[in-house]
């Protein structure tokens, strides 16, 4: 048989899930939902005839929505035993209230805030996008969907993002809200926007063109030990004939060993269309970054631009490996459901990882004799 608060944390839990949240707050429910309590065993009601009593009395006191009760005989009972065995809640607002916590009922009504003014296009993604959307202001969220359904391909006109003013946005707002806004972006152009780039797509300009930190793993290769380049001039200069480590941080880089005829290029982070240039697409390429959701998610946008490539030490046996001693929390997710051409265990891993309560194994945390053995 089941309390109140054995149900009730069920509940908090299930409103963790953006699948079960989803229905919930989008009429995909069909109310009432039924939570069965359960029976007691009879040589507990006839044994302990208080716990009963006291199980009895929980069930009583509840007061949200509907706790159907049943009559049951027991052998050894003269009379019935009238049982709770159903908790029946009939809307979203019983159910959240049925959960009894502060923090479901506050995210709950700032959901449903933005969701009164939501296009019922984006809904889903506010709903799933839990995480983002409880950083900001209720107001903070609708500006950005109203930049969602204002911006339009090529929109820009080679302005550069900053300068772009839509929705009552600031010079900022593009720095500070592009993933979110590039979610709703593609559920209204389609993965086209990933695979171009937010600048591409709207042909804005790039003010400040990414720098790159390029260093040969074969002394001799080049003509210097470490050298910054400008993506775009990457993407059209060639480097020599080998293989290329793609290296998500730069503070790698000291982990890396010599390798014969390699090449590393080291601090992409999110900044990775430079990948679709033509002489990369039958090249041997390695990738490597951190194990958490933002890695993935980056690991996955260089493989829609290099389906090839091959990961290296970001899978669920390196992170068991190293999460006792170097895991930590990762303070914000890149989003609750894990992004397009990432393989079947890679998916498993974003899912791992974003219900951890340390789900963070930056790479240079890994030890450096792991990564030389790994990569040779």
């Amino acid at each position: 048989m089941k309390t109140p608060a054995a149900i009730r944390a069920r509940l908090c839990k299930q409103w963790l899930n953006p699948s079960i949240r989803e229905q919930l707050l989008q009429a995909k429910t069909n109310w009432p939902l039924e939570y069965a309590i359960g029976k007691p065993l009879a040589k507990l009601v006839e044994a302990e005839p208080y716990r009963l009593r006291e199980h009895l009395d929980q069930w009583r006191r509840i007061s949200i929505g509907t706790v159907e009760f049943r009559q049951v005989k027991f052998q050894k009972l003269s009379d019935p035993v009238e049982l709770p065995v159903k908790w029946l809640l009939r809307s979203p607002e019983e159910w959240v209230a049925a959960c009894d916590s502060d923090e479901v009922r506050d995210e709950f009504c700032h959901l449903r805030t933005i969701l009164n003014e939501t296009p019922e296009s984006f809904q889903s993604i506010i709903v799933r996008q839990r995480q983002q959307v409880l950083a900001r202001s209720a107001d903070e969220v609708l500006q950005i969907i109203g930049a969602a359904e204002q911006l339009s391909p090529g929109c820009a006109q080679r302005q550069p993002l900053r300068s772009l003013s839509v929705a009552g946005s600031d010079s900022k707002f593009f720095e500070r809200n592009r993933g979110l806004l590039m979610l709703l972006l593609e559920q209204r152009f389609g993965a086209e926007l990933v695979e171009q780039g937010l600048e591409r797509f709207l042909d804005a300009l790039e003010e400040n063109d990414h720098w790159l930190l390029v260093a040969p793993l074969q002394p001799g290769l080049l003509p210097f030990d470490q050298q910054r380049i400008r993506a775009h001039e990457l993407m059209r200069s060639p480097l020599p004939d080998g293989q290329i480590f793609l290296v998500e941080n730069e503070r790698s880089l000291y982990q890396l060993p010599k390798i014969n005829g390699s090449i590393a290029v080291l601090g992409s982070g999110l900044n990775l269309s430079w990948l679709s240039a033509p002489w990369l697409q039958d090249r041997d390429v390695i990738y490597w970054g951190d194990i958490d959701s933002w890695g993935l998610l980056m690991l996955a946008r260089a493989r829609a631009h290099l389906p090839q490539l091959n990961p290296i030490l970001m899978d669920r046996r390196t992170f068991d490996e190293f999460a006792d001693s170097f895991a930590v929390e990762e303070p914000r997710k890149s989003g609750e459901f894990a992004p397009e051409n990432l393989t079947s265990s890679e998916r498993d891993l974003f899912d791992y990882l974003i219900n951890r309560p340390r789900g963070r194994l930056e790479q240079e945390f890994i030890p450096r004799e792991k990564v030389a053995d790994v990569l040779r």
